[in-house]
């Protein structure tokens, strides 16, 4: 039964759920909370965190400037949470790991989204790459620097291994340690995230649920920022038979009330389907623990064949009309050229860097200070690598 604050007790989750009180616990041994599960507690702290903040202010797909109502990393991270938390509810899965999950997902991207990330990747390379997830996983566990007795958030084993390896298994299908990005491989020798198996459902559904809040709210931006029509949809599956049975519905209804009512009917249908064939794979391999879950040879939560089809022709659309639309190119050039010139003199010039970093640069290797740089500069705003780049290249500009 649920308890009086709407959460699952411990009688009603299933079995193979991620159960708080029987949690592996935390690297730093904590006294854990009278009120609040770990779970909760993990959740509260990405929340608190000063990466999860900065999300304001970071690019989905359109840069700071392009406009107010656009998604930016913490709407989106917002919407993920919903979803995923209402999957999880339904599932009778533990909400509140899932809630954290979504949450933390996109803790560790760059500014300037996919762009930024493509450039720090670029000059991160001989230094051991740069990788957003990874990125995420160095930041709640090194990066943070909140609490007195430890660096980073010192969240409980699940919530790690859910941030790690959320997307499946990191060491199956013929992958090598040494191809792990190297912020998870270096944690991962301190605390084993059990890399080789598969995340509990919790972490399966915030996956799932990014995939869902990210083409339906992408779909909703490009629209509303004139990328694409919906007549320009009408071919697409899934979503132009939507449209068209809106259409039907309301004739004459404006554009806003359109867009809005196809995208909630999108989600609707792309978390029914996540449902009933994450409930068949629930029946076919029935689990009796969260290490048979872990230990299964596949995902328990997915879409189903035909919805995967309509996922791929769905990102197939927004990558041509909408990624690589000409006046999004413009913007990522431009946010490309901003990352890399900021990774380069910054790497060349660590006095540049604030007193604190410009300290730990000092004192480092090559090799540790191009991972210090990355750090930097992925925890930037749009607005202040921007501003950033002004300062450092304007030969103008005396702030």
């Amino acid at each position: 039964m649920n308890s009086p604050d709407g959460h699952i007790s411990r009688g009603d989750r299933v079995s193979y759920a991620s159960d708080p009180s029987r949690s592996r616990g935390r690297l730093r041994v904590e006294q854990e909370s009278a009120t609040r599960t770990v779970f909760q507690r993990d959740r509260d702290r990405i929340i608190h965190s000063a990466a999860f903040r900065r999300l304001k202010h970071k690019t989905q797909v359109f840069v700071y400037h392009e406009g107010d109502h656009y998604r930016t990393r913490l709407t989106h991270s917002l919407e993920v949470a919903q979803i995923a938390r209402s999957i999880a509810r339904t599932l009778r899965l533990d909400e509140d790991l899932a809630e954290a999950l979504a949450l933390a997902h996109d803790l560790g991207h760059t500014p300037f989204g996919h762009a930024g990330e493509e450039a720090l990747s670029k000059a991160m390379k001989p230094f051991g790459g740069f990788d957003h997830n990874g990125q995420t996983l160095r930041i709640v566990t090194h990066n943070e620097a909140r609490y007195a007795e430890f660096d980073g958030l010192n969240l409980t084993w699940e919530t790690l291994e859910g941030v790690a390896k959320h997307n499946g298994p990191l060491l199956r299908r013929g992958n090598e340690a040494d191809q792990l990005p190297w912020a998870v491989a270096e944690y991962n020798r301190v605390h084993d995230l059990e890399l080789e198996s598969w995340p509990g459902m919790e972490a399966q559904v915030a996956a799932l649920s990014d995939d869902i809040a990210y083409n339906s709210h992408d779909l909703d931006d490009g629209l509303r920022a004139e990328l694409f029509t919906l007549d320009d949809l009408a071919d697409v599956p899934l979503v132009g038979p939507i449209i068209e049975q809106v259409r039907g519905a309301y004739p004459g209804l404006e554009l806003g009330r359109v867009i809005h009512e196809t995208v909630r009917r999108m989600i609707d249908a792309m978390v029914n389907d996540v449902l009933t064939e994450t409930r068949f794979r629930l029946a076919e391999s029935d689990p009796r623990s969260v290490d048979d879950v872990r230990a299964g040879k596949r995902a328990l939560v997915a879409f189903s064949d035909a919805m995967q089809a309509r996922d791929r022709a769905l990102k197939s659309f927004l990558f041509e009309r909408m990624y690589r639309h000409f006046k999004v190119n413009r913007m990522t050039s431009k946010a490309r050229r901003v990352v890399a010139d900021l990774f380069a003199l910054l790497l060349d010039e660590p006095d540049c860097l604030p007193t604190l970093w410009r300290e730990k640069a000092e004192a480092a290797d090559q090799t540790a200070r191009a991972r210090l740089v990355a750090d930097y500069i992925a925890g930037m705003t749009d607005r202040f690598a921007h501003d950033e780049h002004r300062r450092l290249f304007d030969l103008h500009d005396e702030s």
